[in-house]
C-alpha cells in the first residue's frame, strides 16, 4: 500500500463537458494527477478537499465559478497559495461572466501548448493516476488514490464485461467526477468510440441523445433507470435499436431492471466501489437464464455476480475469523476484494487505508450471501442492517417489496430504534406522480409479502437526500429515524418481562 504522491494535482470542478473528458488524458500525460471533485458540493467542501488534496490548479466550469470563487476565498485563509484558476466555457460569449479573478481561459490554455509536446510517463505502473473523493454516503469523503495499473486494468475489464465493441457510441451519464466514469472515460477511448457529453440527466435528455446521436453504449446508477422506468410519455421515445446499458452503485430493484428491459435497453449490472476502481463484479449472464420467467430474470439479474477479469480475487468472509462462508445462498458475510485494480490507499489517512485493507483484503463493508454457481447476492450495508428482537432484516428486502408497490418511485429503510425490539424498520417513501398511499396500506402490502417483524412501523413519505451519483443517503434518514424516539410505549417494555410474552411478539 506504498504509494507516492509529489503535489502535481490537477483538480476540476465541471458537469460531464468535453474538457472533462479531455483533461482524463492530457492532466496525466503532462505527469500530473488528476482529482476530479463533485460539481455539485458548495464552497465549504470545495474548498476542503482542495487543500486535502492539494491542487495547484483547478479547472473550473463557468456554470460553477462562483462556487469555485468562494471555495478559493475560504482556503485563502487557511493556505498561502490558492489553485490557479482556468475557466471551461462553451462558447466565447463571456460578456455577462466576470473573469477578473481568472488566470486563464480553457480553450486559449490549449491553444498556446506544444504540438510536439513530449508524453511525460509514469516512472512506474503503480504511480498514482488520479485521486477520486467518495461519494461521501456513510461519512466524510476520503481521497481515493487510483494507480495506472489499476486504471488500466480496470478500464479493460469494464469494456470486457459490457461486452463493448469496436467504435461505440457512450452517452455520458455517469459524473465523469465518479470513479472516473466508473474507469470508462478511459475504456471508450480504448475501443474508438464517440462520447456524447450532457449537463443534466434527465429522462427527455438521455432519449432526445439516444434517437439523435444513435447511442449504443451508457451507463447509470439505478436512480437513473427508475427515472427512466417512470418517465411521462411525453419524455419517452420509442427506440429502434438497443442500448446497452451498465448500472451499479447500489442494488438495483429488479422491478426497475424488468422495465428497463421492455423499453428496449439490455442490462448489465455491475459491483464495486471507488476503492475497488469502479466495477469490481457483473453478473455475466448465463444462456440457460433466457427461458425463465421475466420475474425470475430480473431476479437473477439483480445480483452482483463473478469477478470480472482484472480481479485477482473475491470472497464473501466472516469478517471476525476471515474464513469463506459456505455457498448456500443463506449465509451472510462480508464481500472482500483483492489485486490490482484495488486503490492503492487513502490520501494522507494511512489509518484508514490500513484498515480497509486488514488481514490483506479489501474490507467493503458490503454483507452478501454466496450462491452455489458462485454469483454472490448483496444483502445489505454493514450499517444498514436492523437488529429487531434478535433478528436481522435485510433493508435491501424490504425495499425490493416496497418497489414492487404500484404507488411506490423511491423507497429506503432504515433503522428506527425501539425500547422493545431494539430496532424497527422505518421506511422513507417517494410517491408517483398521480398516484396515492396511506401508512397502513403501505404496513400492510408489506405484511402480506413478508414475515411480519420485517414490515415497516414507521413510514414517512418525502423526497430523498442524494448523493451526486444518485444513491439515497442513508445516513441522513438514519439521523432522522433516530430522532423519532422508540416507537414502543413503556407498557411494552414490561410486557417482554412476563414469561408468557410472545403472545405480544409478531
Amino acid at each position: 500500500m506504498l504509494f507516492h504522491v509529489d503535489c502535481k494535482q490537477v483538480a476540476t470542478l465541471a458537469p460531464n463537458v468535453p474538457a472533462m473528458y479531455e483533461l482524463h488524458f492530457a492532466v496525466p500525460m503532462a505527469g500530473a494527477i488528476l482529482c476530479t471533485l463533485n460539481s455539485r458540493l458548495d464552497a465549504n467542501m470545495v474548498s476542503v478537499l482542495l487543500e486535502h488534496s492539494q491542487a495547484k490548479i483547478l479547472f473550473v466550469d463557468y456554470q460553477l465559478l462562483e462556487v469555485a470563487r468562494g471555495a478559493l476565498d475560504l482556503l485563502s485563509k487557511r493556505v498561502k497559495r490558492k489553485p490557479i484558476l482556468v475557466m471551461i466555457i462553451d462558447s466565447d460569449c463571456t460578456s455577462n461572466i466576470d473573469i477578473t479573478s481568472i488566470s486563464y481561459k480553457y480553450e486559449k490554455l490549449i491553444a498556446i501548448g506544444h504540438n510536439d509536446f513530449d508524453i511525460v510517463r509514469p516512472h512506474s505502473e503503480l504511480d498514482p493516476i488520479s485521486i477520486n473523493y467518495t461519494s461521501g454516503t456513510t461519512s466524510r469523503p476520503k481521497g481515493v488514490v487510483f494507480s495506472h495499473r489499476g486504471a488500466y486494468l480496470n478500464s479493460l475489464a469494464t469494456v470486457l464485461l459490457l461486452q463493448m465493441t469496436l467504435f461505440p457510441v457512450y452517452l455520458w451519464n455517469v459524473p465523469l467526477f465518479h470513479a472516473n466514469g466508473w474507469c470508462l472515460a478511459w475504456g471508450v477511448a480504448a475501443q474508438f468510440g464517440t462520447n456524447i457529453c450532457i449537463r443534466k440527466v434527465s429522462p427527455k435528455n438521455i432519449f432526445d441523445n439516444i434517437i439523435k446521436h444513435k447511442v449504443t453504449y451508457m451507463g447509470g446508477a439505478p436512480t437513473v433507470l427508475n427515472m427512466i422506468a417512470n418517465s411521462t410519455l411525453a419524455d419517452r421515445k420509442l427506440l429502434n435499436h438497443k442500448v446497452s446499458v451498465i448500472t451499479g452503485g447500489s442494488p438495483p430493484p429488479p422491478q426497475i431492471l424488468s422495465m428497463m428491459e421492455e423499453n428496449g435497453f439490455n442490462i448489465t449490472h455491475m459491483y464495486g466501489l471507488t476503492e475497488t476502481c469502479g466495477a469490481g463484479t457483473f453478473c455475466a449472464w448465463r444462456p440457460e437464464w433466457d427461458i425463465l420467467p421475466p420475474k425470475e430474470k430480473s431476479k437473477i439479474k439483480a445480483r452482483q455476480g463473478v469477478p470480472h477479469v482484472g480481479l485477482v480475487e473475491l470472497d464473501v468472509k466472516d469478517p471476525s475469523t476471515m474464513d469463506s462462508v459456505p455457498a448456500d445462498g443463506k449465509t451472510v458475510g462480508e464481500v472482500m476484494f483483492r489485486g490490482n485494480t484495488m486503490m492503492s490507499g487513502y490520501f494522507q489517512d494511512f489509518k484508514a487505508t490500513e484498515e480497509a485493507f486488514k488481514d490483506g483484503w479489501f474490507h467493503s463493508g458490503d454483507l452478501a450471501v454466496k450462491h452455489s454457481d458462485g454469483y454472490i447476492e448483496i444483502k445489505d450495508r454493514l450499517k444498514d442492517i436492523i437488529v429487531s428482537g434478535g433478528e436481522n432484516i435485510s433493508s435491501i428486502e424490504v425495499e425490493t417489496v416496497l418497489y414492487s408497490h404500484p404507488a411506490v418511485l423511491e423507497a429506503a429503510v432504515v433503522a428506527r430504534p425501539d425500547d422493545l425490539w431494539g430496532q424497527t424498520p422505518c421506511a422513507y417513501l417517494k410517491l408517483k406522480d398521480g398516484f396515492d398511499a396511506d401508512v397502513q396500506e403501505i404496513i400492510n402490502f408489506c405484511r402480506d409479502r413478508l414475515p411480519h417483524f420485517m414490515a415497516p412501523k414507521t413510514v414517512i413519505f418525502q423526497d430523498m437526500p442524494k448523493t451526486s451519483t444518485g444513491k439515497i443517503q442513508k445516513f441522513v434518514l438514519r439521523e432522522k429515524a433516530k430522532a423519532l424516539g422508540s416507537i414502543s410505549g413503556p407498557l411494552d417494555c414490561k410486557r417482554k418481562l412476563v414469561k408468557c410474552s410472545s403472545q405480544y411478539e409478531e
